[in-house]
């Protein structure tokens, strides 16, 4: 998923004031939320993405570190840009495979990672961290512009009649460039490893212990399918549940000690990171009175976001149809990619889901934010958890073993 807000994110950044509360506890903001915590699992730190569109990568790892916490192994800060890498390289070949007539951008899902653990392993931060040229923040811009640039030159010209494999070489040569060559070894807290061997012998996760879920009606339900969005160029299959149950999933991980790495769409004005919280409003934003709404209609629907509401307010009900014509008419897209750590109340009695970003700790919560079980159940696009977190009786019903 590439992160498209931000842009926002920076700003809000600038904007928003610290107010040094710690996410595990309960929290109050001057504009009027109060939220309890009732779940809270353990994680590592809020990190920074920056201005590159990896936040499938920042999402995916921090719920690895999490995985890896909750079997009882310790605490490591992985690296977010090995993965990165790693699929520049292969999104570069399928591009090039198929001439272009394909998507090649920054973005991905929650699953590469799965298949970079699999088929490379993995290294700590220490050992890889993708800042090889000359900054201290992730700034892809000019790597992808480059990267894509190469791609097309190679692929698309109609003059091209064949490539030699020297392009392979090359393109790496440029990846290398900006975020460093890939380690073959390295040390760490005194001993060699490998990619390989620190995967399966301090990471020691398995791969196939995980499974994506989402629920949409152009599919059958309690199937798997291939999820039609532009950053899935694994083709990556998930499986497909009624809304109900993807609810029940949801909670049924959390109150069990799962956290859950959730993709969804950030772009509702709903979505407000300055505020620290995603909602559906029942309210339209039409309606609402006073100069709040006469510079919101100035604002682009991505600027909308740091103009979130500021005290709880009854949201709408979600429905499967709700969802369905959302991802059916682009309402509904494959934005951003975060971490579902835990579980809030407001002091009306709604829940939220506790959700680490990695845009930094500059909002209110510091990197947090609190998602509301109606814009989960509006907004997701899929999430991925650990296959036991699944009900038995939904796990059975999915072939799940």
């Amino acid at each position: 998923m590439q992160n498209s807000f931000r842009s926002f994110a920076v700003a809000a950044l600038a904007a928003a004031s610290v107010l040094g509360v710690n996410a595990q506890e309960t929290e109050k903001k001057d504009d009027g939320y109060k939220f309890t915590h009732t779940i809270d699992i353990p994680t590592t730190s809020v990190k920074d993405q920056f201005r590159s569109g990896t936040c499938w990568s920042f999402s995916t790892v921090s719920f690895l570190e999490a995985e890896m916490i909750r079997q009882g192994k310790d605490s490591i800060d992985l690296s977010d840009m090995y993965a990165v890498a790693l699929c520049y390289r292969a999104k570069a070949e399928r591009a090039v495979r198929l001439h272009t007539k394909c998507e090649f951008a920054a973005g991905g899902a929650a699953h590469d990672l799965l298949w970079v653990l699999k088929n490379y392993g993995m290294v700590p931060e220490e050992a890889y961290k993708g800042l090889n040229y000359g900054l201290n923040q992730h700034n892809h811009g000019e790597l992808d512009r480059v990267t894509k640039g190469f791609i097309d030159a190679l692929a698309s010209d109609p003059k091209t009649k064949t490539i030699t494999p020297a392009w392979k070489k090359a393109f790496a040569g440029i990846v290398d460039a900006y975020l460093g060559e890939l380690p073959t070894e390295f040390t760490f807290n005194g001993k060699k490893y490998t990619p390989r061997s620190f995967a399966d012998n301090v990471v020691g996760l398995n791969p196939d212990d995980y499974v994506c879920l989402t629920s949409f009606t152009h599919h059958p339900f309690y199937e798997q399918f291939i999820l039609e969005v532009q950053d899935n160029w694994l083709n990556g299959k998930v499986y497909n549940v009624p809304l109900d149950d993807l609810m029940r999933i949801t909670d049924n991980a959390l109150k069990n000690g799962y956290s859950i790495a959730w993709g969804a769409d950030v772009s509702e004005a709903g979505f407000s990171y300055y505020n620290g919280v995603a909602v559906v409003p029942e309210t339209n934003v039409d309606n609402l009175e006073g100069t709040e709404l006469s510079r919101w209609q100035k604002l682009s629907k991505n600027d909308r976001q740091q103009y979130g509401l500021k005290s709880p307010a009854k949201e709408k009900t979600i429905t499967q149809e709700m969802r369905q014509e959302a991802f059916d008419n682009y309402e509904t897209t494959d934005d951003h990619g975060m971490h579902i750590v835990g579980m809030a109340k407001d002091q009306n009695g709604t829940e939220y889901y506790v959700t680490k970003n990695s845009w930094n700790v500059g909002n209110p919560y510091k990197g947090y934010l609190y998602v509301s079980k109606a814009f989960y159940a509006y907004k997701t696009m899929d999430i991925m958890i650990h296959k036991n977190a699944i009900p038995s009786d939904l796990k059975k019903k999915l072939g799940i073993k």
